[in-house]
């Protein structure tokens, strides 16, 4: 994979919309995945990785499963150069974003355990192995495990992943992955996606709508920095990628 797989516009969503490929993703019960007596935790490298990435499985799980989030970083790095979202404001306004998205799914905070990581934005590579440590801290033997793909594209994304599976490992947890920015640069047919492990969890139009509405609690990821020539890091043809009837996981 090139460096930075995650420029221009990506593609097209009806090539996703009408792959066959897609289409014969086999469907599985997020209940099945995460069975009784098990914790779901989701693992996102930035505040929200957790709504792009499973926010319909979130809401799936909130009246059955305990949840625990963990936010490894707080985003402040998503406008390099920008006067108009510098990282001060972004630090503290991106998870007070995420607080609202999880709101809008249903998932007030006092439902879920939330931890921060506190690691920095776009560097968490450099401190992987302490951040594997700080995971495993925190995780059980029974936890169901969801995190980005170790090869999403996005360099905090993959790091996470590694990090993840490496702590999870240790603990005897289960683990699955979860593609964000592979919407954006693959294709169906790819063949560095592993297809084989994807399994679709399915949403209803209802879920749908309120993962939207969770999506655009994210007010700082839909707007750019026009004076320095800056583009949202959610366009519109971002999100709606995001946005299908199923979310997506490799188990």
């Amino acid at each position: 994979m090139k460096a930075n797989p995650i420029v221009g516009q990506g593609t097209p969503l009806h090539r996703w919309q009408t792959s066959s490929h897609l289409a014969h993703v086999p469907v599985i019960d997020i209940l099945d995945l995460v069975p009784a007596g098990s914790r779901a935790v989701v693992v996102a490298p930035h505040p929200d990785d957790e709504v792009l990435g499973c926010g319909g499985l979130l809401q799936l799980l909130a009246a059955d499963r305990p949840l625990q989030l963990i936010s490894v970083t707080d985003g402040s790095a998503s406008h390099p150069g920008s006067r108009r979202w510098p990282v001060e404001r972004l630090s503290v306004v991106r998870p007070q974003e995420s607080a609202e998205a999880l709101r809008r799914l249903g998932l007030p905070l006092h439902h879920l355990k939330w931890l921060r990581g506190g690691f920095a934005d776009s560097q968490v590579a450099a401190r992987e192995t302490q951040l594997v440590d700080f995971i495993e801290r925190h995780l059980h033997p029974e936890d169901v495990v969801f995190t980005t793909w170790r090869k999403d594209g996005h360099c905090d994304h993959e790091a996470v992943g590694r990090a993840t599976v490496a702590a999870a490992q240790r603990v005897g947890a289960t683990v699955h992955e979860l593609p964000v920015w592979t919407w954006h640069w693959a294709t169906p047919e790819d063949r560095l996606v592993p297809w084989q492990r994807a399994r679709k969890i399915l949403l209803s139009p209802a879920q749908v709508a309120r993962k939207r509405h969770a999506i655009h609690a994210f007010a700082s990821q839909l707007e750019g920095d026009p004076q320095i020539g800056l583009p949202p890091v959610l366009a519109p043809y971002v999100i709606e990628r995001l946005l299908q009837p199923f979310e997506v996981v490799f188990v």
